[in-house]
């Protein structure tokens, strides 16, 4: 056969045509490169006495923006390594033969992908889109110097550097006697001469994309002040997460920067998405970038902290990736605007932005935190540039693109300024930092970061590595923060409880579970309830029949009801032990899991002494049923589950009666199917389906064609058996991050070109 495919990981593949000289990367999610690396596929060779890697020159996007909760469409990275590491944009190089990489896929995919590789490139393109971003006139036309150094003097179309190919209804011809038709949504067969192959990148029930590298577990403990270092490798470093950092603050987490896998990292360090507390964002590159919208897997919006430049610029990314609204950012996002070279406060941990010279806009960070004897600082120099690119960008002329030189010597100061801990990045090149500049500095401990390849021996003598989940503990904590966090917890479940009956839950033992330990099976009557305070576990039910397809507004989903994964502040137990019967779930911690113990007798003493019995075991039946929906399965925490069951209305409709759901509501089916219209055209809908959050993506573009909008009346559903239907209020969802994730991936997931297949009813 002239054609090989090789299954790289779920959802990616790899197909190769020597003969037409086509290597194609079929499906690009995020670290995408680094499976090619580690399977073997991109491997480092010589050609004219030049050293390059060999790789795709093409790359098939997936149809489907989301799948599962995660990105399908990362194309930056694999841009980058055929344009730079493969010479395909080098001058004089071998590899420069004039052929441009290849995208193919949809329209709509195309558009998004360019523009998201476009503000990938370059951030923010013009001095006015920075004055708008909130800094003044002088200031912006500095910066756009900067930026047009590094651009070689302009900002370049994104389609000069890449070849787009639309893939519609009709199978196309790319080239060399190969053509690329769609056999189904997301369902492909390549075809060169006689021979074919078929590339499905849909993701099956429950998968998602994988890690390309191993991550151990480790148990993390909450100190006062302290450095967790998340990676200190790059973007194709395939043994190592990218550069990161979490930082620990009175036993609060806070992330620096979200690369590709980041809840990956946290899982293998037993930290609940729900226990970050916000994160501090260098920059819009996707290693520091891609896993952004992986922390949407929560129920209240992540407080966001960058500075104006830096928000706008992810801002741009963000939404241009997702052909979004930039308006759409704050509404999963809590923003806190950073004043860039001032100290600012937050709730004790003080962080100072400093502007560092890059291609997109980036800023360095200062921790600190006051202690005996002065202050603690942690120094976080991410994607910096060396002294020697600094230098050759310096210029004295203000018309030409470049440095100034008092711009320059400041930033060389503020990188060498003495701290007690600072993270250092070597990548080298023409757009990363170098170790012998910190040959001098007087810091008591540095680390080197960003960089695949090994130290050497100079670079030893400078500075130290930070291996995944190692601690360096600034300020040590002399208190237990989970008690405090428990305490909160309980508090928000008990808001007219004094304070001081509450101690009486508190004072219980907490217990850790190591990884992939069961902490309470089903099929017992619990004798513990467990308050999780950190990590994440999984929730098993005896449920495991709902296989069907879900089809909600535009949803092409799978209903996930018999899994669900939970994060601090869940209740484990709760209604079982309540009403003394057996347990209908499993509970299963994924990483490290601390959890406070609560006697199951003593628990259900304290609520029929503090609380109505009878009024919580109600609401805690509607808790249940809707947390065995696709909508609240995951990541939604009893609080606010307890709030969206208490404003839940549910309504029986017997066979042959007609539902109306009524305007601003989410409408989902507990039980029985509904036909919306009559005769074999009718669409069917069955258990766990919904729908009703088309208002919330009035703006966005949508592809399905016959949907209702805010201004039709509600559709009319006829009941096909006994139906129980879930009715909550949109506005209670609208913000809740993981609900509105699911939501709009619900509304992205139908194609113009799927075929009938995937538009089927339940099954």
């Amino acid at each position: 056969m002239s054609i090989r495919k090789l299954v790289v990981a779920n959802g990616i593949y790899y197909v190769e045509i020597p003969e037409a000289g086509l290597y194609l990367l079929c499906g690009t999610p995020a670290d995408s490169v680094k499976h090619l690396f580690r399977r073997g596929i991109i491997q480092t060779t010589e050609r004219d006495g030049i050293t390059l890697e060999n790789g795709p020159n093409a790359i098939l996007l997936s149809d489907s923006m989301v799948q599962n909760g995660h990105l399908c469409n990362l194309a930056e990275f694999p841009i980058l390594q055929m344009l730079y590491r493969q010479g395909m944009l080098i001058p004089d190089h071998p590899n420069n033969t004039g052929r441009k990489p290849r995208l193919i896929g949809t329209p709509e995919q195309l558009a998004a992908q360019l523009r998201y590789i476009h503000r990938g490139n370059y951030g923010l393109i013009s001095a006015d889109e920075m004055i708008s971003a909130g800094i003044d006139e002088a200031e912006a036309g500095e910066l756009m110097r900067i930026k047009l150094k590094f651009a070689f003097g302009q900002i370049a179309r994104p389609d000069a550097f890449v070849d787009c190919l639309p893939l519609t209804t009709r199978s196309i011809d790319i080239g060399d006697g190969v053509s690329i038709g769609r056999l189904a949504h997301n369902v492909f067969e390549i075809r060169h001469g006689d021979d074919s192959v078929q590339v499905d990148l849909n993701l099956g029930r429950h998968q998602t994309y994988p890690c390309p590298y191993p991550l151990s577990h480790a148990a993390i403990d909450r100190h006062y002040f302290a450095v967790v270092h998340t990676g200190d490798g790059d973007g194709w470093d395939y043994n190592r997460p990218a550069m990161g950092s979490v930082v620990i603050h009175q036993g609060r987490v806070f992330l620096i920067d979200a690369g590709p896998n980041i809840h990956y990292s946290l899982d293998a360090l037993g930290i609940g998405m729900k226990e970050v507390a916000g994160i501090f964002h260098t920059h819009c590159h996707d290693d520091h970038f891609a896993g952004l919208t992986t922390l949407l897997q929560c129920d209240q919006p992540l407080k966001y902290f960058a500075t104006p430049l830096v928000r706008a610029s992810v801002t741009l990314k963000f939404c241009a990736l997702l052909s979004i609204p930039e308006s759409e950012f704050a509404k999963y996002f809590d923003i806190h605007d950073l004043d860039e070279g001032q100290w600012n406060d937050i709730a004790g941990l003080e962080v100072r932005p400093t502007f560092s010279p890059h291609p997109v806009e980036t800023t360095v960070f200062n921790f600190r935190v006051l202690w005996e004897g002065g202050y603690r600082t942690y120094t976080h120099l991410a994607d910096i540039s060396s002294f020697s690119v600094l230098d050759a960008m310096t210029t004295s002329d203000a018309s030409a693109p470049g440095l100034s030189p008092d711009r320059a010597k400041t930033l060389k100061a503020t990188y060498l300024e003495p701290v007690d801990l600072k993270k250092i990045d070597i990548g080298g090149g023409m757009i990363h930092g170098c170790a012998a500049d910190f040959a001098a500095d007087e810091s008591a401990r540095l680390l080197l970061a960003h960089t695949a390849r090994e130290l050497t021996d100079a670079e030893r003598r400078i500075g130290s590595g930070a291996p995944f989940g190692t601690l360096d503990v600034l300020i040590p904590g002399q208190q237990n923060f989970l008690l405090r966090d428990a305490s909160e917890f309980l508090k928000s479940y008990f808001p007219a409880v004094p304070m001081e009956r509450l101690h009486m839950l508190l004072n219980n033992r907490i217990v850790t579970f190591n990884p992939e330990t069961i902490i309470a099976p089903a099929g017992k009557v619990p004798q513990e309830i467990y308050l999780l305070l950190a990590g994440k576990v999984e929730m098993l039910t005896q449920d495991p029949g709902n296989s069907h397809y879900l089809f909600s507004s535009s949803v092409l989903a799978q209903d996930p009801a018999n899994s669900h994964f939970l994060f601090s502040g869940s209740l484990l137990g709760e209604s079982a032990a309540i009403n003394n019967r057996p347990s209908e779930e499993t509970y299963r911690s994924v990483g490290f899991v601390q959890t406070l113990r609560l006697p199951a007798d003593l628990y259900r003493s304290f609520i029929e002494r503090f609380f109505s019995s009878s009024e919580l075991i109600e609401v805690r039946k509607v808790e249940e049923r809707l947390r065995r929906t696709f909508l609240f399965s995951d990541a939604v925490t009893n609080t606010i589950l307890f709030s969206l069951a208490r404003n839940c209305r549910i309504t029986q409709v017997a066979a042959g009666e007609r539902f109306f759901g009524g305007p601003e509501q989410i409408h989902l089916i507990g039980a029985g199917r509904l036909a919306k219209g009559e005769g074999d055209g009718a669409q069917v809908l069955g258990k766990g389906q919904f729908w009703g959050s088309d208002s919330l993506f009035d703006a966005l573009p949508n592809n399905s064609k016959d949907q209702p909008t805010g201004a039709e009346p509600a559709p009319a559903f006829i009941a096909l058996d006994h139906c129980e239907i879930y009715s909550v209020p949109l506005k209670l969802v609208s913000r809740i991050p993981v609900v509105r994730w699911k939501l709009f991936e619900a509304f992205r997931s139908t194609h113009p070109y799927a075929a009938p297949r995937f538009r089927e009813t339940a099954r």
